[in-house]
């Protein structure tokens, strides 16, 4: 059974940290001014606003950005560990994280998208703990996107209310209903580890030619990863060539896999992102166009204010 992180409240302390590319400042602090005006605490690791010193699509160090992530996790005043941009660099570090060191330390939440994917994958392999695939701060799809914010705020405090996934141009691929863990993020990023029995994929992505989606979704499918998955939400896949072509592309290769299959939930780099929980049992109706969790994303419970 994965671990639920408990909600959070006024006075939750979150903790930042930047484990890919570079971060914007102004960005990075008109995203905390919304973050403090939910009545949370922010606290920005050490190594936030870093540059590589000689790789200038990295946010520092590789040790820099895992020893930002580990002592997050490991303060035990921490409540909430946000990512706070995507780009390129996570491959880099997720490797050097202590994993034993922060089992110990016990489940809160994490949240972020894009390059983070390979951390949703292993929290999910080491951690057992259900994690949030959320739009990042210091980015314009949280800091001018109103309603990617509003969602990923109810999911933060109140995912009663958002327990329904769907997108306004969600439409099916594959008729049927299915059940099982929700997983996934980036096909770019995936294929680490193959997904649990019965899962439920969703995937995105952005700024991938045609025929490079072709080549990652074909690598999926011939080291056999899609074997046992019960259903699959696709989501945006911006700048990734005519939508016609990328439709038809998804449609040859996933909706010939015959399982339930939705086209465009409304999650990944769109506008009105959702907020998706990764981790967690959840039903996939591709006749009405919906991925409803089973069970709310986080528990009762939260710092105290």
């Amino acid at each position: 059974m994965k671990i639920h992180p408990a909600r959070l409240r006024p006075g939750s302390r979150v903790a930042l940290v930047a484990p890919a590319g570079p971060v914007p400042p102004k960005l990075l602090t008109a995203g905390i001014k919304y973050l403090e005006s939910w009545g949370l605490r922010v606290e920005v690791g050490k190594h936030v606003l870093d540059r590589h010193p000689t790789l200038p699509y990295l946010a520092g160090a590789d040790a820099d950005r895992a020893a930002d992530l580990q002592r997050a996790w490991c303060d035990p005043a921490v409540d909430a560990v946000f990512c706070v941009r995507g780009g390129y660099g996570t491959l880099r570090m997720v490797d050097l994280l202590d994993w034993d060191a922060m089992a110990a330390a016990g489940p809160k939440l994490f949240a972020g998208s894009s390059d983070a994917t390979v951390l949703h994958e292993a929290f999910l392999q080491h951690l057992n703990v259900a994690t949030l695939f959320a739009p990042m701060l210091a980015t314009d799809a949280f800091v001018l996107d109103a309603a990617a914010r509003e969602h990923f705020r109810q999911t933060l405090f109140e995912p009663e209310k958002v327990q329904v996934l769907t997108g306004p141009q969600t439409a099916t691929m594959v008729h049927g209903v299915a059940r099982g863990m929700v997983v996934g993020g980036n096909a770019s990023l995936l294929g680490s580890g193959p997904p649990p029995q019965d899962a439920i994929v969703v995937m995105e992505d952005i700024t991938e030619d045609t025929y490079r989606l072709d080549r990652i979704l074909t690598g999926l499918l011939r080291s056999g990863w899609f074997t046992g998955v019960n259903g699959i939400a696709l989501g945006s896949w911006t700048d990734c060539g005519d939508p016609p072509v990328v439709e038809a592309i998804l449609q040859d290769l996933i909706g010939s896999l015959g399982m339930p299959t939705v086209w465009e939930l409304g999650f990944g780099h769109c506008r009105a992102q959702l907020t998706v929980p990764l981790g967690v049992q959840a039903e996939l109706d591709a006749d009405n166009g919906t991925l409803t969790i089973l069970q709310p994303a986080l528990s009762p419970g939260g710092s105290p204010g």
